[in-house]
Protein backbone atom coordinates (compact mmCIF):
# COMPACT_ATOMS: atom_id res chain seq x y z
CA UNK A 1 0.00 0.00 0.00
CA UNK A 2 1.63 3.30 -1.03
CA UNK A 3 2.40 5.92 1.63
CA UNK A 4 0.15 8.94 1.78
CA UNK A 5 1.97 12.07 0.95
CA UNK A 6 0.87 15.17 2.83
CA UNK A 7 1.32 18.63 1.58
CA UNK A 8 0.99 21.24 4.27
CA UNK A 9 0.13 24.76 3.35
CA UNK A 10 0.74 27.40 5.98
CA UNK A 11 -1.04 30.65 5.57
CA UNK A 12 -1.06 33.29 8.18
CA UNK A 13 -0.69 36.81 9.00
CA UNK A 14 1.45 37.46 12.06
CA UNK A 15 -0.15 39.99 14.33
CA UNK A 16 1.77 40.37 17.65
CA UNK A 17 2.71 36.64 17.72
CA UNK A 18 -0.81 35.43 16.70
CA UNK A 19 -0.92 33.15 13.65
CA UNK A 20 -3.53 31.17 11.77
CA UNK A 21 -2.33 27.88 10.26
CA UNK A 22 -4.19 26.05 7.52
CA UNK A 23 -3.31 22.43 6.72
CA UNK A 24 -4.12 20.72 3.47
CA UNK A 25 -3.69 16.89 3.09
CA UNK A 26 -3.43 15.62 -0.45
CA UNK A 27 -3.47 11.78 -1.39
CA UNK A 28 -0.62 10.29 -3.41
CA UNK A 29 -2.73 9.41 -6.37
CA UNK A 30 -3.73 12.99 -6.79
CA UNK A 31 -0.20 14.27 -7.18
CA UNK A 32 -0.90 16.46 -10.16
CA UNK A 33 -3.81 18.12 -8.47
CA UNK A 34 -1.89 18.65 -5.29
CA UNK A 35 0.93 20.25 -7.13
CA UNK A 36 -1.38 22.55 -8.93
CA UNK A 37 -3.16 23.34 -5.69
CA UNK A 38 0.13 23.87 -3.97
CA UNK A 39 1.21 26.12 -6.73
CA UNK A 40 -2.01 28.10 -6.51
CA UNK A 41 -2.00 28.33 -2.71
CA UNK A 42 1.50 29.50 -2.03
CA UNK A 43 1.88 31.35 1.31
CA UNK A 44 2.08 35.08 0.92
CA UNK A 45 4.09 36.98 3.49
CA UNK A 46 3.33 40.72 3.71
CA UNK A 47 5.54 43.11 5.66
CA UNK A 48 3.06 45.96 5.09
CA UNK A 49 0.51 44.47 7.52
CA UNK A 50 3.10 44.09 10.31
CA UNK A 51 4.42 47.60 9.79
CA UNK A 52 0.90 49.05 10.03
CA UNK A 53 0.14 47.19 13.22
CA UNK A 54 3.42 48.25 14.76
CA UNK A 55 2.82 51.85 13.76
CA UNK A 56 -0.67 51.79 15.31
CA UNK A 57 0.64 50.46 18.60
CA UNK A 58 3.45 53.01 18.60
CA UNK A 59 0.94 55.78 17.97
CA UNK A 60 -1.25 54.51 20.80
CA UNK A 61 1.70 54.36 23.18
CA UNK A 62 2.84 57.81 22.09
CA UNK A 63 -0.67 59.19 22.67
CA UNK A 64 -0.84 57.58 26.08
CA UNK A 65 2.56 59.03 26.94
CA UNK A 66 1.39 62.51 25.91
CA UNK A 67 -1.73 62.18 28.07
CA UNK A 68 0.32 61.06 31.05
CA UNK A 69 2.72 63.94 30.55
CA UNK A 70 -0.19 66.39 30.33
CA UNK A 71 -1.74 65.03 33.53
CA UNK A 72 1.59 65.23 35.33
CA UNK A 73 2.14 68.76 34.04
CA UNK A 74 -1.35 69.75 35.20
CA UNK A 75 -0.76 68.21 38.63
CA UNK A 76 2.58 69.97 38.87
CA UNK A 77 1.01 73.31 37.84
CA UNK A 78 -1.70 72.85 40.48
CA UNK A 79 0.90 72.03 43.13
CA UNK A 80 2.96 75.07 42.10
CA UNK A 81 -0.16 77.25 42.29
CA UNK A 82 -0.94 75.99 45.81
CA UNK A 83 2.67 76.52 46.81
CA UNK A 84 2.66 80.03 45.30
CA UNK A 85 -0.62 80.91 47.06
CA UNK A 86 0.78 79.67 50.38
CA UNK A 87 3.94 81.73 49.85
CA UNK A 88 1.87 84.82 49.00
CA UNK A 89 -0.30 84.31 52.08
CA UNK A 90 2.77 83.92 54.24
CA UNK A 91 4.32 87.06 52.73
CA UNK A 92 1.07 89.01 53.32
CA UNK A 93 0.96 87.82 56.93
CA UNK A 94 4.59 88.82 57.40
CA UNK A 95 3.91 92.25 55.88
CA UNK A 96 0.88 92.75 58.11
CA UNK A 97 2.87 91.74 61.18
CA UNK A 98 5.68 94.13 60.19
CA UNK A 99 3.17 96.94 59.66
CA UNK A 100 1.57 96.28 63.05
CA UNK A 101 4.99 96.24 64.70
CA UNK A 102 5.92 99.53 63.01
CA UNK A 103 2.64 101.12 64.10
CA UNK A 104 3.17 99.92 67.65
CA UNK A 105 6.70 101.28 67.63
CA UNK A 106 5.52 104.64 66.27
CA UNK A 107 2.78 104.83 68.92
CA UNK A 108 5.28 104.05 71.66
CA UNK A 109 7.64 106.72 70.31
CA UNK A 110 4.83 109.28 70.18
CA UNK A 111 3.74 108.45 73.72
CA UNK A 112 7.33 108.76 74.94
CA UNK A 113 7.67 112.15 73.22
CA UNK A 114 4.40 113.37 74.76
CA UNK A 115 5.51 112.19 78.19
CA UNK A 116 8.87 113.93 77.77
CA UNK A 117 7.18 117.16 76.66
CA UNK A 118 4.81 117.03 79.64
CA UNK A 119 7.75 116.49 81.99
CA UNK A 120 9.56 119.44 80.41
CA UNK A 121 6.51 121.68 80.81
CA UNK A 122 6.13 120.61 84.41
CA UNK A 123 9.80 121.27 85.11
CA UNK A 124 9.58 124.69 83.44
CA UNK A 125 6.51 125.58 85.47
CA UNK A 126 8.24 124.48 88.65
CA UNK A 127 11.26 126.60 87.72
CA UNK A 128 9.08 129.65 87.16
CA UNK A 129 7.39 129.08 90.49
CA UNK A 130 10.75 128.79 92.23
CA UNK A 131 12.03 132.04 90.72
CA UNK A 132 8.80 133.97 90.98
CA UNK A 133 9.11 136.76 93.52
CA UNK A 134 6.88 136.29 96.47
CA UNK A 135 4.14 138.86 96.54
CA UNK A 136 3.89 140.37 99.93
CA UNK A 137 0.35 140.46 101.09
CA UNK A 138 -0.44 143.96 102.19
CA UNK A 139 -3.45 144.38 104.36
CA UNK A 140 -5.85 146.98 103.06
CA UNK A 141 -5.97 149.80 105.54
CA UNK A 142 -9.42 150.74 106.64
CA UNK A 143 -10.69 153.94 108.20
CA UNK A 144 -13.67 154.61 110.39
CA UNK A 145 -16.40 156.72 108.87
CA UNK A 146 -16.11 159.60 111.33
CA UNK A 147 -13.96 162.69 111.86
CA UNK A 148 -11.05 160.67 113.23
CA UNK A 149 -11.13 158.29 110.24
CA UNK A 150 -11.45 161.16 107.74
CA UNK A 151 -8.44 162.98 109.20
CA UNK A 152 -6.29 159.83 109.27
CA UNK A 153 -7.14 158.90 105.67
CA UNK A 154 -6.44 162.47 104.55
CA UNK A 155 -3.05 162.42 106.29
CA UNK A 156 -2.07 159.19 104.43
CA UNK A 157 -3.04 160.74 101.08
CA UNK A 158 -1.23 163.99 101.94
CA UNK A 159 1.88 162.03 102.83
CA UNK A 160 1.84 160.14 99.51
CA UNK A 161 1.49 163.46 97.64
CA UNK A 162 4.07 165.37 99.71
CA UNK A 163 1.55 167.72 101.30
CA UNK A 164 2.61 168.80 104.84
CA UNK A 165 0.26 168.77 107.85
CA UNK A 166 -0.47 167.04 111.13
CA UNK A 167 -3.45 165.47 112.83
CA UNK A 168 -3.64 168.28 115.39
CA UNK A 169 -3.36 171.01 112.77
CA UNK A 170 -6.19 169.53 110.74
CA UNK A 171 -8.39 168.80 113.71
CA UNK A 172 -7.98 172.29 115.16
CA UNK A 173 -8.91 174.07 111.96
CA UNK A 174 -11.83 171.72 111.22
CA UNK A 175 -13.38 172.36 114.63
CA UNK A 176 -13.05 176.10 114.17
CA UNK A 177 -14.45 176.19 110.65
CA UNK A 178 -17.31 173.62 110.76
CA UNK A 179 -17.39 171.96 114.18
CA UNK A 180 -16.76 168.67 112.34
CA UNK A 181 -19.88 168.87 110.11
CA UNK A 182 -18.98 167.80 106.55
CA UNK A 183 -22.19 169.41 105.18
CA UNK A 184 -21.57 172.82 106.76
CA UNK A 185 -22.05 175.85 104.49
CA UNK A 186 -21.46 179.56 105.15
CA UNK A 187 -24.25 181.61 103.62
CA UNK A 188 -23.56 184.99 105.20
CA UNK A 189 -19.91 186.04 104.56
CA UNK A 190 -18.47 187.85 101.57
CA UNK A 191 -18.02 184.63 99.65
CA UNK A 192 -21.69 183.84 100.09
CA UNK A 193 -22.59 187.35 98.98
CA UNK A 194 -20.42 186.80 95.89
CA UNK A 195 -22.27 183.53 95.19
CA UNK A 196 -19.44 181.18 96.12
CA UNK A 197 -20.14 180.18 99.73
CA UNK A 198 -17.60 178.22 101.74
CA UNK A 199 -18.48 174.53 102.13
CA UNK A 200 -17.44 171.37 103.99
CA UNK A 201 -15.24 170.57 106.98
CA UNK A 202 -12.62 173.24 106.22
CA UNK A 203 -15.02 175.68 104.52
CA UNK A 204 -13.43 175.71 101.05
CA UNK A 205 -14.99 177.81 98.28
CA UNK A 206 -15.64 175.98 94.96
CA UNK A 207 -12.92 177.76 92.90
CA UNK A 208 -10.24 176.94 95.50
CA UNK A 209 -11.44 173.33 95.73
CA UNK A 210 -11.24 172.92 91.95
CA UNK A 211 -7.75 174.49 91.79
CA UNK A 212 -6.21 172.51 94.65
CA UNK A 213 -8.13 169.26 94.28
CA UNK A 214 -5.93 166.24 95.06
CA UNK A 215 -5.92 163.47 92.45
CA UNK A 216 -7.49 160.23 93.62
CA UNK A 217 -10.10 161.89 95.78
CA UNK A 218 -13.72 162.71 95.03
CA UNK A 219 -14.73 165.79 93.06
CA UNK A 220 -17.60 166.31 95.50
CA UNK A 221 -16.73 169.34 97.66
CA UNK A 222 -18.77 167.91 100.54
CA UNK A 223 -16.71 164.68 100.59
CA UNK A 224 -14.79 164.84 103.90
CA UNK A 225 -11.45 163.51 102.62
CA UNK A 226 -11.58 165.48 99.34
CA UNK A 227 -12.40 168.68 101.29
CA UNK A 228 -9.61 168.19 103.88
CA UNK A 229 -6.88 167.33 101.34
CA UNK A 230 -7.79 170.22 98.98
CA UNK A 231 -7.78 172.72 101.90
CA UNK A 232 -4.45 171.35 103.22
CA UNK A 233 -2.97 171.58 99.70
CA UNK A 234 -4.13 175.22 99.43
CA UNK A 235 -2.75 176.06 102.91
CA UNK A 236 0.59 174.42 102.05
CA UNK A 237 0.92 176.62 98.95
CA UNK A 238 -0.12 179.81 100.74
CA UNK A 239 1.03 179.31 104.35
CA UNK A 240 3.52 176.46 104.17
CA UNK A 241 1.24 174.05 106.07
CA UNK A 242 -2.26 173.77 107.49
CA UNK A 243 -0.53 173.70 110.86
CA UNK A 244 0.33 177.41 110.36
CA UNK A 245 -3.31 178.40 109.94
CA UNK A 246 -5.00 179.63 113.12
CA UNK A 247 -7.89 181.68 111.79
CA UNK A 248 -9.98 182.19 108.71
CA UNK A 249 -7.86 181.66 105.64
Amino acid sequence: MPKNTHKIALAGVATLGAAAVAFTVVPADAQTTTREAAASTRVAYSSEQLTGVKAGITDQLAGSSVKVDAIEAKKKAAADAVKKAAAAKKAAAAKKAASAAAAKKAAAKKAAAAKKAAAARKAKAASRSAHRPQVKQVAVKTYSNNLDGWIRKSLDIMKSKGIPGSYSGLHRNIMRESSGNPNAINDWDINAINGIPSKGLLQVIPPTFATYHVAGTSWNIYDPVANITAAANYAAHRYGSIDNVNSAY
